[in-house]
């Protein structure tokens, strides 16, 4: 047995997961619903300039970047966790397959199950907003869907990676969803705290270029971040800017001359992403005695 047969077995049986199902139908409805409010009442959701098509590109972003690491959690904690708490993983592991396949299967199938109710609800999110816009930039909706179905499988690294790490799927859960409040919902104030500290407990009048690439260090504000480095016309003609979003922090990256202050590290930080999980999952993985 290869990694590519555990990975078609991973995703056979996770597509006719109801949870999944759940998670596409909630994602299609959300899409929709969203899209129609961005382009019928812009001026609710904070745009004055009124809805464009890469304005919806860009707001669509909002919505991936909460979906995507939610339901990466559902689809993927118990890809190993649970094998080794059923006992199945002996019996996986009893055919001739290593514990490397198995683990590079697991990733690949969850990350294509992920990819594929994530495609679902692009598709029609974004064809429902192009029909009522009309218009459509094709290169732009290239660009993002591919980064973001990148940034589907960089989730579905980690959260595999940190299933990885234990036999217990209430572990997994924990661990998962502490990734989650820490990177995602807490990490907007984190650049200021340790700011304030750095600085003897006073915020300075200019801040310093390190604190954007900090900022960055959530998966999902380098996602953003990636968008905006691939499209960098789209996103200033719709103000689309990653530095400090959310935090009230004013960090001019465009014009910041180092590299790690510039939108470029976006591509830096999603790559870091993808290596460190598979490395440390991999390794508490091939190290654990089952």
């Amino acid at each position: 047995m290869t990694w590519l047969t555990v990975a078609k077995k991973d995703f056979r049986d996770a597509v006719q997961s109801r949870a999944l199902w759940s998670l596409v139908g909630i994602f299609v409805v959300l899409s929709v619903v969203s899209t129609y409010a961005y382009v019928e009442a812009p001026a609710l959701l904070g745009s004055q300039a009124g809805a464009t098509f890469g304005g919806l590109i860009f707001f669509t972003i909002g919505l991936t970047g909460l979906f995507v690491p939610l339901a990466a959690i559902v689809v993927c904690y118990k890809s190993l966790a649970g094998e080794r708490e059923l006992g199945s993983i002996k019996l996986l592991l009893s055919l001739p397959t290593t514990r490397g396949q198995v683990f590079a299967g697991k990733v690949i199938g969850r990350a294509a199950v992920l990819a594929f109710g994530l495609s679902v609800g692009l598709v029609v999110g974004i064809g429902f907003g192009s029909v009522l816009l009309g218009e459509f930039d094709a290169l732009a909706v290239l660009v993002f869907v591919l980064v973001t179905l990148s940034f589907a499988a960089i989730y579905a690294t980690i959260v595999v990676g940190i299933s990885a790490t234990t036999g217990s799927t209430s572990r997994a859960t924990t661990l998962a969803l502490g990734f989650f409040v820490v990177f995602e919902l807490l990490w907007d104030v984190v650049p200021m705290g340790i700011l304030y500290v750095v600085e003897g407990f006073s915020l300075p009048a200019t801040i310093p270029d390190w604190v954007y690439p900090v900022m960055q260090l959530s998966p999902s504000s380098a996602y953003f971040t990636t968008v905006v480095a691939l499209l960098p016309d789209l996103a200033e003609t719709v103000g689309a800017d990653p530095s400090g979003a959310g935090a009230g922090v004013e960090v001019s990256a465009t014009e910041a001359e180092p590299f790690y202050a510039t939108p470029e590290i976006g591509l830096l930080v999603l790559a870091l992403w993808l290596v460190v999980p598979l490395a440390v999952g991999y390794y508490r993985f091939d190290a654990t005695d089952l």
